[in-house]
């Protein structure tokens, strides 16, 4: 299994994602520093939010084999910005979240995430189950 990375706002879904792919009980928790479990490294939504410590982003970045993007579907604004996919040495990936809420334009975070540079875009909902098959099956290495 490929080693990825969720980086994101609060609130975006990235713990609550984990949760699903790990196959746990979701549960709201507030991640409050960065958590390296098993093959997925979670992120503070504040690490994307602010620039100072959007520094360790950069450092952890370098502990995974994918960097997963992550955007709500119901965010009103992208924090990244045009292009910043490319300044990363590692593979990209965009992750469009909570597509099951139905205040959410999931088609626009997509085309935010392609802005940012991602060329490979999932759209999921942890809560639901939707899509998480198919992120799964692109972390597998051949060896899996």
């Amino acid at each position: 299994m490929k080693k990825i990375i969720f980086m994101g706002r609060s609130g975006c879904g990235k713990t609550t994602l984990k949760q699903a792919l790990r196959g746990e009980n979701i549960h709201y928790h507030k991640t409050q520093y960065v958590n390296y479990n098993d093959a997925i490294i979670d992120t503070p939504g504040e690490y994307c939010e602010s620039k100072h410590l959007g520094r360790a982003l950069a450092l952890y970045a370098y502990e995974a084999d994918v960097v997963g993007l992550l955007i709500s579907s119901i965010q009103e604004f992208s924090s990244y910005s045009p292009g910043v996919a490319s300044s990363c040495n590692r593979e990209v990936v965009g992750i469009v979240t909570q597509i099951d809420r139905p205040e959410g334009n999931p088609e626009r975070a997509e085309r935010w995430l392609r802005l940012a540079g991602c060329q490979t875009v999932f759209h999921v909902s942890a809560v639901k189950g939707i899509g998480l098959e198919e992120l799964m099956d692109h972390l597998k290495t051949e060896n899996d």
